[in-house]
């Protein structure tokens, strides 16, 4: 198993790549070095019954983004380059955070209440940008909701609703912060290999829980990344490999690429889980998305 270290990123690639397969089961979509399959099974069982899987499964964690662009974002490339650089011109006053706490709602009737942020702090995890180029334009801000994706399904949460010139429908900004999850109960990988790199992140999950498309690693002397899967009852064990590497001479790069993974039965509350670190797939940023 060739040692592979990714360094920084310099630039992301768009593509579509499908990995599935049970590691558990014999002839899987994908055949894996029987190490990282055994990591797949070890991370699996130490979360199966564990506080913080209970935690997961009772508390509010978010799965998608925090942020919903308007309707036909973006309208032109100015736009698409200021919202890549978080260059914002606030051109309104902000509401101060309401006194009454925010209420989270899932679909299963469930319900937790948490307090609200202030739009200004919505506003100023937007507006991260100091560039002179191209901004949008924000003129109205207001206190409404939003429908995510959250550890326990989806659920409709209060958010922030920003008005951007040229668009119809608001920007919206998650109002209610998740707690922090607390220490996992199995420690990540030290080393990236081939066989075995930490995942960017989970971009969406189709509307029947079955297909995920996670952000993955590779390089620029590869054939790609592949993901597979190992489903449990409680969780669902994503395990990201690179395939096809070369030992010429190559760039230092890290890309990645979408990649496809389809589930043999919906995710539902089952946790998801990287392979790699241990922990759950976090939520994939807009702000990083690749270009299509």
């Amino acid at each position: 198993m060739r040692s592979y270290k990714l360094l920084v990123t310099l630039g992301l690639a768009a593509a579509t790549v499908v990995g599935c397969g049970d590691l558990s089961a014999p002839g899987g979509g994908h055949v894996r070095d029987d190490d990282t399959a055994e990591r797949a099974r070890r991370v699996a069982a130490a979360w199966e019954g564990s506080e913080v899987a209970r935690a997961w499964q009772r508390d509010y964690y978010l799965l998608g983004d925090a942020v919903q662009l308007p309707d036909g974002a973006f309208h032109n490339d100015a736009d698409k380059r200021a919202y890549a650089t978080r260059n914002f011109d606030l051109r309104t006053p902000l509401p101060d955070a309401p006194k009454k706490p925010g209420r989270i709602r899932w679909t299963d009737g469930e319900a937790l209440t948490l307090p609200l942020t202030s739009a200004r702090a919505a506003y100023d995890k937007l507006d991260r940008g100091e560039s002179p180029g191209p901004a949008l334009t924000v003129t109205g801000a207001r206190l409404g909701d939003m429908t995510v994706l959250t550890s326990r399904g989806k659920a409709t949460v209060p958010a922030w609703l920003f008005t951007v010139k040229g668009y119809d429908t608001p920007l919206k900004h998650i109002a209610v912060t998740p707690p922090k999850l607390p220490r996992p109960p199995i420690g990540a990988v030290q080393q990236e290999t081939d066989e075995l790199v930490p995942l960017h992140g989970l971009n969406t999950v189709a509307q029947d829980g079955r297909t995920l498309t996670v952000l993955a690693k590779h390089g620029a002397c590869d054939d790609g990344p592949a993901v597979d899967v190992l489903e449990t009852e409680g969780s669902v064990v994503l395990s990201a490999s690179i395939r096809g590497t070369s030992d010429g001479p190559c760039t230092s790069q890290s890309l990645a690429k979408k990649v496809t993974v389809r589930l043999r039965r919906p995710v539902g509350d089952r946790i998801l889980l990287d392979a790699f670190t241990g922990r759950p797939v976090p939520p994939h940023r807009q702000a990083a998305r690749p270009t299509q």
